[in-house]
């Protein structure tokens, strides 16, 4: 919940704070009541803005880091200017155009892989933002699958080759409670190629077990002792994998406890696990999600910002996209980066007709 819903600020309140934010975002150091009485532009004392730091301050959305200096806002109060006091504008064309540009072709004159353009989308973030940019990689699990082959290893392992319409080639070695021969895997083959290609996995899997559990069903008689194949060709693997661009970005003007913050935060990036289960939360929700600071629950992001959008490619999400940098970030121009390139990637992503 944000701090406006619960602290109603009347509008010279709103405008000294959108303005004390506004400065701490450009300079990055604390505004003073005189500095910020002349650039309001409200005829007021200097006094009378003291005045209302104070209320402000006891609201909890900005603070004083030192004796008698200026204030710089809080969490709480960068919540408030996000939701309520930013002006967001549509990303200038130009820009719009160097993302068109990077997204639809890799490095060639081919066209880019998935993962190529997943790549471009992590750099071209990176580039355009001057902080961390980050792209989940979904699994193949997302694709739909053209063709299967199944090989006999030994007597009870068998590799499963599963080609996808976006020209990704997994292999999966299974290994079985019995051995299976030639003639069960091929059958299971002809089956699986005649009756699920062109269907996800995990709609494969879903229909799979549900021919499994019904008596009789055609999978059973055709299959027979090679059914445990099937279901074992189709079990969930986690696949999902993340693209990070610009750590060093992050590595300016840090020392002390933000040193130690840093060194947290390079850990998670080599780490992936709790920022993959973070980005595909975002994934899982329309638009764009911001966490600043401690919001997301992630202690390596204390003191950084995440924004966040999900991506996606006929009709269904693929994942997400983002950019991680200091909370004292351009709101105002790194979020419609992210917005824009979420959208532009979606379009990039879609199978050409």
């Amino acid at each position: 919940m944000s701090a406006s819903t619960d602290h109603p600020l009347d509008p010279r309140s709103r405008r000294l704070l959108r303005t004390l934010i506004a400065q701490y975002l450009e300079a990055g150091q604390p505004v003073g009541s005189r500095t910020l009485s002349r650039s309001a532009g409200l005829d007021v004392s200097p006094a009378t803005v003291r005045n209302i730091m104070a209320d402000l301050e006891e609201l909890g959305l900005i603070a004083s880091p030192h004796t008698s200096a200026g204030r710089v806002p809080t969490v709480r109060g960068l919540r408030l200017f996000v939701d309520s006091l930013l002006e967001l504008k549509p990303l200038p064309r130009g820009a719009v155009m160097q993302i068109q540009r990077e997204l639809p072709r890799g490095h060639s004159d081919q066209l880019a892989t998935p993962r190529e353009l997943l790549g471009n989308a992590s750099s071209l973030l990176s580039a355009m933002t001057h902080f961390v940019g980050l792209v989940t990689v979904p699994g193949a699990a997302d694709a739909p699958l053209k063709q299967i082959e199944f090989v006999a290893l030994d007597a009870r392992r068998v590799l499963a080759i599963l080609v996808f319409a976006d020209g990704q080639v997994q292999n999966r070695v299974l290994n079985l409670r019995q051995q299976l021969d030639a003639r069960s895997l091929e059958h299971a083959a002809n089956y699986l190629n005649a009756h699920y290609t062109g269907l996800r996995l995990d709609e494969i899997r879903t229909r799979v077990l549900a021919d499994l559990r019904a008596a009789g069903s055609e999978l059973n008689r055709l299959l027979d002792t090679a059914v445990e194949v099937a279901a074992e060709t189709f079990a969930p693997e986690p696949e999902t994998d993340m693209l990070v661009s610009g750590q060093t970005n992050l590595m300016s003007g840090g020392e002390g406890t933000q040193i130690e913050h840093l060194r947290e935060l390079f850990e998670a990036f080599q780490r992936k696990r709790e920022l993959l289960s973070l980005l595909e939360g975002c994934a899982r929700a329309p638009g764009v999600r911001l966490f600043i600071g401690e919001e997301s629950g992630f202690e390596p992001l204390k003191g950084y910002s995440l924004v966040s959008a999900p991506y996606g490619g006929e009709g269904h999400v693929l994942g997400a996209i983002g950019v991680i940098g200091p909370t004292r970030m351009a709101y105002h121009s790194v979020i419609p980066v992210v917005q824009a390139t979420a959208r532009l990637l979606t379009d990039a992503l879609r199978t050409p007709e």
